[in-house]
């Protein structure tokens, strides 16, 4: 990550790359008049870039985040401020499953959080793969408009049929850290005739929650 500050080691932006060669030098030969005055002003008032090692990305988005909490650089614009927190929040009703997210959980949903802006993913990504276990025989084409590329209602049912407890039991383990047993029984319950291109994105976002792509720092608890 790099820390660009002024002539009084004021930091003025905080910024993170993974290859920082070509990212400082996309400002050397950076068009002006292409770029927005905002940005200008920025390379302007820079008097020296600090560089910082970080052994890997997690641990950099960690550092990033705490100093443009603690600074509040000039020049950035996101980040600054805490992110509301946010939970992924379920309940089961009759033989269908409720998801939605949540700043302040209610007593009659199960929740998984804090996560800030991971809980729609999260919640996006759960309702692909919950409605391919509930309706193995449809593939993605079936899925409700705008559920593949994750614009869902704040609060979206999945009808499960009789396939409600076992998607009950496995979301359980899944928030309690089970996820590769969650991932493996992903995989058991989707038809073999699966498309390749849904196969992928099964794969996609099953990767996302191995990962632990999805899961902030913050989390602290599953209630």
């Amino acid at each position: 990550m790099y820390l660009m500050r002024d002539t009084s080691d004021v930091i003025l932006y905080v910024g993170k790359a993974k290859n920082l060669h070509k990212r400082l030098g996309s400002y050397r030969v950076a068009n002006p008049d292409r770029m927005s005055r905002r940005q200008l002003r920025l390379l302007r008032s820079v008097a020296r870039i600090e560089l910082q090692e970080c052994p890997d990305e997690p641990t950099a988005l960690v550092r990033e985040s705490e100093l443009l909490r603690a600074v509040r650089p000039r020049f950035n614009r996101a980040g600054t401020w805490p992110a509301p927190r946010r939970f992924l929040v379920w309940r089961c009703v009759e033989e269908q499953l409720q998801l939605a997210v949540a700043e302040m959980p209610d007593a009659h949903w199960r929740c998984y959080g804090p996560l800030r802006g991971a809980a729609f993913v999260l919640r996006a990504v759960l309702a692909r793969l919950l409605w391919l276990v509930a309706h193995p025989s449809l593939g993605f084409s079936a899925l409700p408009v705008g559920w593949f590329h994750g614009r869902l209602d704040p609060e979206i049912t999945i009808h499960c049929g009789l396939r409600i407890e076992p998607v009950a039991f496995n979301l359980e383990r899944l928030v309690s850290g089970l996820t590769v047993e969650f991932c493996e029984w992903i995989w058991t319950q989707l038809s073999a005739d699966l498309h390749p291109f849904e196969k992928a994105a099964v794969e996609a976002d099953l990767e996302l929650i191995a990962d632990g792509a999805l899961v902030s720092r913050d989390q602290k608890h599953n209630v």
